[in-house]
């Protein structure tokens, strides 16, 4: 299966766009954003679990990215309600589940082997919070193949992508504006190496997920 499978073009896929297709796992629905494989697949996707639904123990290869858009997310270790950012490396494993109900967006595949950080931050936490470059900023990850992090964009601030990178944003909340187009909270966007438009918040206000840097593809995996 292939979904916004050329990483050489921009990607858009609107909360209009989006459509929610069963998985194999009653409960669990999901919006595939982009996807290269079946259903072991390098794949970011939005994934909605149902009250009570779960997953049945298994491994994640190529690892696995979450940030826990609303509800509560919960694995072995502990429930993880909205805002949680989780990261668990290749060759880790788990049984996830919602208790209560969550959505969440979650990439799969798409780390390098030697990434072997587990994190677990909670981005409503003050304290993960600071100014970087004039942005408000709460650090999520950093590799040399890539940066993750939440931005919190005050009305008209712009998206700042100063490397020129391959880059990908899903706006949490609020909204951006690229020249006459509105993109609304849900949005998926994702930008080759000098590709990267205009971007800012509109009269609301934004929090923004980014991640800047290398595509990471199957092929790419060592």
């Amino acid at each position: 299966m292939l979904i916004n499978a050329d990483f050489s073009l921009r990607a858009i896929v609107t909360p209009e766009e989006q459509r929610w297709t069963a998985s194999p796992q009653p409960g669990v629905e999901r919006v595939m954003l982009d996807r290269v494989g079946g259903e072991k697949a390098r794949a970011t996707s939005l994934v909605r679990y149902a009250p009570g639904s779960s997953f049945q123990a298994h491994e994640h290869p190529g690892g696995e990215e979450i940030l826990v858009l609303s509800g509560t997310f919960a694995d072995d270790e502990s429930e993880y309600p909205e805002g949680w950012y989780l990261r668990n490396p290749p060759g880790s494993s788990h049984s996830p589940s919602s208790p209560k109900g969550a959505v969440i967006f979650v990439k799969l595949w798409q780390m390098d082997a030697n990434d072997q950080v587990v994190t677990r931050i909670d981005t409503h936490a003050p304290a993960t919070w600071r100014e970087v470059d004039g942005q408000q900023m709460c650090p999520l990850h950093v590799s040399p193949r890539e940066r993750v992090c939440l931005l919190r964009l005050p009305a008209g601030a712009e998206v700042l992508n100063p490397a020129e990178d391959d880059c990908e944003l899903l706006i949490v909340s609020g909204a951006l504006v690229e020249g006459n187009q509105h993109y609304a909270a849900g949005s998926w966007l994702r930008f080759p190496a000098g590709g990267f438009t205009t971007l800012h918040a509109d009269e609301g206000g934004a929090t923004v997920y980014f991640r800047q840097g290398q595509l990471i593809g199957l092929g790419d995996l060592r």
